[in-house]
């Protein structure tokens, strides 16, 4: 028989939920201080943000759903036992992005330098796991000293299992990777990985050995900025795709970036309502190319005037000028641009240009995104350097990108397209879907002085008046190759177009493709002349 409950008896079990519930509330107000109200000063005095204030700021408001708030490192030594931080210094969890899920880490530079220990990444796995399963982005906010040094062993262990995710979540879910502060060592290479890296300038720095051992080993000095800052990344190594100017911008890049982008390699990139007419012409396109072929334009002008609103955006701008890439919309819908820039070295391909291009168009075929190609190519550049550095292989990787890709994909030839450059840029030969050239188009093995000088060196050597003669010759020779019409007798290109009219015919061929489907003979993977 039951002892009959009283109201002492009720008034304590009160008590004690009250007392459960406040030791809830309490641990989770230590987790949300971090290292605490000095070391957050510290790095709002570095003008960074905090872990916490960075997602609040990325995620769409109230979104955010946390992991692993309580976690604490397992290690005993070197006094860590009397360090014990609920959180270990990355906040992990998912949330929402202008209303669509994605999975984030921000690692915590106020709780041991952001240091990754064997729970640390054990968290950060955990989210990546389940990105793959629902399928949605992972956005990595990096803001970390490295691996925790006395954990030893197994903080370099957590690294490798973040390492293999990247791998296995590459072309299934986008990664972009924000580097907020120190990445430094290991830590570089999942960066490496991901799809696209964001760096702030002046807090944010990458190298894989820091300037005091570059000193002591080779005796260069070179400061962290020089080295391995956001600049020298976009600019000089092509690791980064982004400098913001600050947290806030990097995060504003990010929520931009993921509007052009599908949740995962199962869906089709997000489409807008489009206020701007599909059918709108544009007549100083059919005067934007120079009379002569030697005369640089900024091919930017012409992405302008084709896309929606006027409206693209460029990555890796300060990165091998002399092609740019980017993502753009028509009639809303999300496309890849790869354009030769004429403004810049001709618009010639070399090593940086082809390496730059290539990942791109991977990074669109894996999700869906349509490549939309505008050529404006005199070859490849020539050079001891060049041939040393490997431009045959690096080449490759652009022709090898463009061939794979079996998403929808447009060129338009609007003037250059000589020799084996003609071929790698989204030629007809390579299975691109629809081509269009300009009038003012040139499809030729290459330029027409260079082809006199070959063709007809003895002519001209042996003539009187050679001068007069090699211009007779170089008239010819325009006039028989140094157009569109010969490409497009064979079917080698599809259409040759008033320049006014390119947007209304981009779009009606994206529409014409929109349920195209195509694909690659079985195999496991190919082999890219990496």
């Amino acid at each position: 028989m039951s002892t009959p409950t009283t109201k002492e008896d009720l008034a304590a079990s009160s008590d004690q939920r009250l007392n459960k519930l406040d030791e809830l509330r309490e641990r989770a107000r230590r987790a949300e201080q971090g290292g605490g109200p000095e070391r957050i000063a510290r790095q709002h005095q570095a003008g960074k943000w905090t872990a916490r204030e960075r997602i609040n700021f990325l995620l769409d408001e109230g979104t955010f759903e946390e992991f692993d708030k309580l976690v604490v490192h397992r290690s005993r030594d070197f006094g860590l036992d009397q360090q014990l931080y609920p959180g270990d210094g990355v906040v992990t969890g998912h949330g929402l992005i202008d209303g669509r899920r994605v999975f984030v880490f921000a690692q915590d530079f106020t709780v041991f330098g952001g240091s990754l220990s064997e729970t640390h990444a054990e968290k950060i796995c955990k989210i990546m796991d389940l990105a793959m399963k629902v399928g949605a982005p992972i956005i990595g906010l990096n803001d970390s000293g490295g691996a925790r040094i006395q954990e030893g062993v197994w903080s370099l262990a957590g690294y490798a299992d973040i390492f293999l995710r990247n791998t296995l979540a590459s072309g299934v879910v986008p990664q972009i990777s924000v580097i907020m502060g120190p990445c430094a060592g290991g830590a570089v290479y999942s960066p490496a990985i991901t799809d696209f890296n964001i760096m702030v300038r002046h807090t944010s720095y990458m190298f894989i050995t820091g300037p005091d051992v570059i000193r002591a080993v080779t005796h260069e000095e070179v400061t962290k900025e020089e080295l391995g800052g956001a600049d020298a990344h976009n600019r000089i190594s092509g690791v980064a795709h982004f400098a913001a100017d600050s947290d806030e911008h990097a995060l504003q890049l990010v929520r931009e970036l993921l509007s052009f982008i599908p949740s995962n390699n199962m869906e089709d990139p997000p489409r807008t309502a489009c206020h701007d007419p599909a059918d709108r012409c544009e007549e100083r396109l059919n005067t934007i190319v120079p009379e002569a072929s030697n005369q640089p334009y900024d091919m930017r002008d012409i992405i302008h005037a084709v896309v929606d609103d006027g409206y693209f955006f460029e990555i890796q701008e300060q990165f091998a000028p002399n092609i740019v890439i980017g993502f753009a919309r028509l009639d809303g819908r999300a496309v890849g641009i790869v354009a030769n820039q004429p403004a810049y070295l001709a618009g010639v391909l070399d090593i940086d240009a082809s390496v730059k291009a290539a990942r791109f168009v991977r990074f669109c075929d894996c999700f869906n995104i349509p490549l939309v190609t505008f050529e404006d190519v005199p070859g490849f550049l020539p050079g001891v350097r060049q041939e040393h550095g490997g431009i045959i292989r690096h080449g490759a990787k652009l022709l090898y990108a463009f061939a794979e890709a079996t998403v929808p994909k447009l060129t338009v030839i609007t003037r250059k397209a000589y020799g084996g450059a003609y071929c790698v840029m989204g030629s007809k030969h390579i299975r691109t879907d629809v081509n269009f050239a300009w009038p003012t188009a040139e499809i030729a093995v290459m330029g027409a002085e260079g082809a006199v000088d070959l063709l007809y060196r003895r002519e001209i050597a042996e003539a009187e008046n050679k001068e007069e003669v090699r211009r007779a010759r170089i008239r010819e020779f325009e006039a028989k190759f140094a157009n569109p019409y010969r490409a497009a007798e064979r079917g080698f290109i599809d259409e040759i177009i008033e320049p006014a009219q390119t947007r209304p015919k981009l779009i009606r061929a994206l529409a014409m493709l929109e349920n195209k489907r195509d694909s690659n003979p079985p195999k496991k993977h190919g082999n890219i002349p990496l």
